[in-house]
């Protein structure tokens, strides 16, 4: 019985050893590249590279950059977000075992038709809104009347002042300040330019108009 297990254990010892130097060590390759798009040869980071021969595969960094152990035959294939999936046969041919290379992969593009996202929880509050509609109140004149001068003028007044506008407005305080130093501040009111501005405009209508 001892004969017989010692008899299996060098026959299976002899055939993994067979077994492992049955693969030509010098068929490995290094196959390491960047993978990059058509329209501006940019580089397509975090894209995958499969190899479907050994099921195995990589993701190239943020800089486009992948290498994987492959052999010489194996099919690889890449894919990235919006491009079209793209094969490759490494050659047999090759004499070194490191092989570097760029991949480049070709947009997909696929043009949707517009959808257009309505807030109605329900059919019913659909139906009410439908019925009331304006149907000439469409983006166009919804946008003019957001951008009209009321608009834009009650948007205005209801804002804090930025950074810029603050800053100028206290350095006009202090110009008009060094202006009126040891005086009292200008008044309009006692103006006679002022006066005859207001008058001529009276006469011609301007007022009225406003």
């Amino acid at each position: 019985m001892k004969q017989f297990f010692a008899c299996v254990f060098c026959v299976g010892t002899v055939a993994l050893y067979a077994q492992d130097y049955s693969v030509d060590s010098t068929k490995i390759l290094q196959i390491s590249g960047v993978v990059i798009g058509e329209d501006d040869l940019e580089p397509l980071p975090y894209s995958t590279v499969w190899n479907r021969t050994l099921r195995k595969g990589v993701i190239s960094d943020y800089l486009g950059f992948f290498t994987l152990v492959s052999f010489p035959g194996d099919t690889l294939v890449f894919n990235f977000m919006g491009y079209k999936s793209s094969t490759y046969i490494i050659p047999d041919t090759l004499e070194e075992n490191r092989y570097s290379m760029a991949h480049m992969l070709e947009r997909d593009t696929l043009n949707m038709p517009e959808v257009v996202v309505y807030p109605w929880p329900s059919r019913e509050e659909f139906a009410r809104y439908f019925v009331n509609m304006k149907p000439y109140d469409d983006a166009m004149r919804r946008a003019q009347r957001e951008l009209s001068n009321e608009s834009l003028a009650f948007t205005a007044a209801r804002l804090n002042n930025d950074a810029s506008l603050a800053y100028g407005y206290a350095q006009n305080q202090r110009l008009t300040k060094l202006y009126t130093n040891g005086q009292l501040p200008a008044n309009n009111l006692f103006n006679p330019y002022a006066w005859a501005k207001l008058v001529q405009d009276w006469k011609a209508g301007k007022l009225s108009r406003q």
